[in-house]
């Protein structure tokens, strides 16, 4: 009798485990995705997984690193709009990284997705609608100009003054004339 309790119990613990949502908390981390291929399998008519590759950007320490990764997620992944991001951590130190999906459809409801990732010396950018890359330092200065840095709620870059048009920008002091 007490093994078939303790077996019972084992597996009310384990179907806990399997239906805990993820903490957001625990994923200090974060990823911006520029891009990615995806194929789509269907068992019948629902989608049973997504897997593919792509290019993004990690957001560590309030440092950018790029990475290459290939994926196999349960959803669709989506490419991050604008300077949105997803929270993420390491599963496995440098080599795969776990980010958060939103549920579509349902608020607060999010879905894991493993990421087999290739890290890189640059940082992606897109500028002109293309992709391009620099070294990562290059565009840490530029997150210090802007005072972008995802990971600590800077989720917009702020314009720096030498960005504005002239017209917006404070009138420089006359010289002194007497």
């Amino acid at each position: 009798m007490r093994k078939l309790l303790l077996l019972a119990g084992c597996l009310l613990m384990s179907a806990v485990n399997l239906t805990a949502k993820p903490n957001a908390a625990d994923y200090p981390l974060r990823v911006h995705v520029f891009g990615f291929n995806g194929t789509e399998h269907y068992h019948g008519q629902s989608l049973d997984q997504v897997d593919g590759d792509g290019r993004a950007n990690l957001y560590e320490n309030s440092d950018p690193k790029g990475f290459d990764f290939n994926y196999s997620c349960g959803s669709r992944l989506r490419v991050s709009a604008g300077f949105e991001t997803y929270p993420a951590r390491w599963k496995k130190p440098g080599q795969t990284l776990e980010i958060l999906l939103p549920e579509f459809g349902k608020p607060n409801a999010v879905e894991s997705c493993d990421l087999k990732v290739i890290m890189k010396d640059k940082a992606y950018f897109r500028r002109n609608g293309l992709l391009g890359e620099e070294p990562a330092a290059a565009f840490k200065e530029w997150m210090v100009k802007h005072k972008y840095d995802p990971e600590h709620g800077l989720n917009e870059p702020v314009k720096a003054q030498q960005d504005l048009p002239a017209a917006t920008q404070p009138a420089a002091a006359a010289p002194n004339t007497q």
